[in-house]
């Protein structure tokens, strides 16, 4: 049972902060957007859980709503590049044919470079905005997972049972679908728990660059950014915005952790 309590305490913060986020209209306890400038700065206070931020902002409610940024958009980014990685990585990896060497190359030469660096590069180029930085992490992020998938479709090819659905006649589509994809599902779904966590700096890194998110929405990178000034005479207003980044991220790394040990005996027996 101990054994479990990491992924149950992972997958308790992330729903927890899930919840929050879909409730923020009700748990919020003032409009994230209203301007109080003769509350500035605030400390923490019962009317101000988490105080005020330069502009007299209610901070606890600007992180409620950040999750809906921040969060949601990191969500929809994984999924969008696994739809665009997982069908080019299965036929990749089953097919390996001279397009599959060249993919391969280019996708090595891409990988060559840094993703933050490449995505600054993209985001440069397409202008800041969540919308842009979107399609950035997503042209960054898809090789990952193309490289990923290609290499456990070529582990489970070499196992016995491909081979014996081969000689019985099976189609490819049927042999990807039924044989190949349930086998790598587990090791997907860990890579996809842990790099949630790291879509989640990545947006909150170029938010705080200034070319993601754009204020007044409320960000966890964009008030990160707004709080450096004040950071000495108000640590609250930073505080506060990265202990959510961290949590959040601390969970996704607690449920990637425990769903790779479950998935070594799997592997073990071959299921």
């Amino acid at each position: 049972m101990t054994k479990k309590i990491p992924l149950l305490l992972g997958v308790g913060i992330i729903l927890v902060i899930l919840a929050m986020g879909i409730l923020a209209p009700w748990l919020a306890p003032h409009d994230p957007l209203a301007i109080h400038l003769s509350n500035r700065l605030s400390s923490p206070s019962w009317f101000y859980p988490f105080g005020t931020d330069h502009l007299g902002r209610c901070v606890l409610s600007r992180i409620l709503y950040g999750i809906r940024t921040t969060v949601a958009c990191s969500f929809l980014i994984l999924v969008f590049t696994i739809l665009i990685g997982l069908p080019i990585g299965l036929l990749s990896g089953y097919s390996r044919s001279r397009p599959d060497h060249f993919l391969m190359r280019v996708i090595e030469g891409t990988l060559a470079i840094p993703d933050m660096v490449l995505t600054l590069a993209i985001v440069g180029i397409l202008g800041p905005g969540l919308l842009n930085m979107a399609v950035a992490i997503l042209m960054v992020r898809w090789a990952m997972y193309v490289r990923v998938i290609r290499s456990l479709v070529l582990k489970v090819t070499k196992e016995d049972y491909i081979l014996a659905a081969r000689m019985s006649g099976n189609s490819h589509v049927r042999i990807l679908r039924h044989y190949l994809l349930p086998q790598i599902l587990s090791p997907i779904l860990v890579y996809a728990t842990l790099d949630m966590g790291r879509i989640v700096l990545l947006i909150a890194g170029l938010s705080f660059l200034g070319l993601g998110t754009q204020p007044p929405t409320p960000e966890w990178g964009v008030m990160l950014h707004d709080a450096t000034a004040y950071f000495q005479l108000a640590p609250h207003v930073m505080i506060f915005p990265g202990l959510a980044i961290v949590l959040f991220v601390l969970s996704c790394q607690l449920v990637s952790d425990r769903f790779k040990a479950l998935d070594v005996p799997l592997q073990k027996r071959g299921v």
